[in-house]
């Protein structure tokens, strides 16, 4: 008898069934998307609607980027943490979805918050910031701050250069999620990596390496000092390929990749809303002097 996921009762890689009613994939407790509207309480800044999209990693799900979300809501902010397509049910259908996808719904996303808010951080984990820092190059005018967290733009595995050979005789490898330092936490990603949604992967940071020039926002990197899945060179070619002037450098003592579930989750948290507040305050000062300049 396979194996059952204690999470859904399913075989384990088995494809996840069709919802009742809802023409779509079953989610795994706990991997839905999240958002939430400005709380009643004070806002990050006077005056100034701040909003907030933040983005999981590749074979993640929204459940390791929630407690991000919710310090930045619990500040002022409104927030939206989508599921990417082919996350959270099953590696099948994450087999079944590429990159353009993933950016596809993140831009949607982006758009609705941009709508409604002053002022939207992107903030990503991983592929997450891999995907934040394309929305900042092409969708520059919906963007005003990046924070990234072990930002993927590259894995520097020497195997992936066989990856057009092993993928026409595998069609996944073992997985890397939850490298998590604190005990006990759960991102609730697949253990298993797809090779052709890998090789969609590496063709997205192959594209936003080409684009890091392009962002000129404010930008956090947070990089972990010890991450199994991502290489140090990856934040640093970010830190140096992009041409923001306001290019924060944080570095994350006690967490491994997934520091948004570790240690340093409080770091982040704080590091995040420092960023939405200057790059607020800065619009409400900007708005202030116009008003204040305008004739009578």
């Amino acid at each position: 008898m396979r194996q059952r996921d204690p999470r859904t009762g399913r075989p384990v890689g088995a494809p996840a069934p069709a919802a009742a009613g809802s023409g779509g994939p079953l989610v795994v407790r706990g991997a839905h998307a999240w958002s939430a509207p400005p709380p009643a309480g004070p806002a990050l800044v006077d005056g100034v609607r701040v909003g907030a999209l933040v983005l999981h990693g590749f074979t993640g799900s929204p459940a390791s980027v929630r407690p991000w979300a919710q310090g930045l809501h619990e500040a002022g902010a409104e927030v939206a943490v989508p599921r990417l397509p082919g996350h959270g049910t099953s590696v099948e259908d994450l087999d079944r979805s590429s990159w353009r996808d993933w950016y596809s719904l993140a831009r949607a996303d982006l758009h609705l918050l941009r709508a409604r808010c002053d002022v939207v951080v992107v903030a990503g984990l991983s592929m997450g910031g891999a995907l934040a820092l394309r929305l900042a190059a092409r969708e520059e005018d919906a963007v005003d701050a990046l924070a990234l967290v072990n930002p993927a733009v590259l894995l520097g595995d020497p195997r992936l250069a066989a990856l057009p050979l092993l993928r026409l005789v595998r069609r996944s490898v073992p997985g890397v999620a939850s490298d998590i330092a604190a005990p006990g936490r759960d991102e609730i990603g697949y253990d298993r990596v797809p090779l052709r949604a890998l090789a969609s992967f590496v063709e997205l940071m192959a594209g936003v390496r080409a684009d890091l020039s392009r962002v000129h926002q404010p930008v956090l990197v947070a990089s972990s000092r010890t991450d199994h899945v991502v290489p140090p060179t990856s934040a640093a070619r970010v830190r140096e390929g992009v041409s923001s002037r306001d290019v924060r450098d944080v570095r994350l003592e006690r967490s491994f990749h997934v520091a948004t579930l570790d240690h340093d989750l409080p770091v982040v948290v704080e590091e995040t809303l420092r960023l939405a507040r200057d790059v607020a305050g800065d619009r409400a000062g900007t708005a202030t002097g116009t008003r204040a300049g305008a004739p009578a």
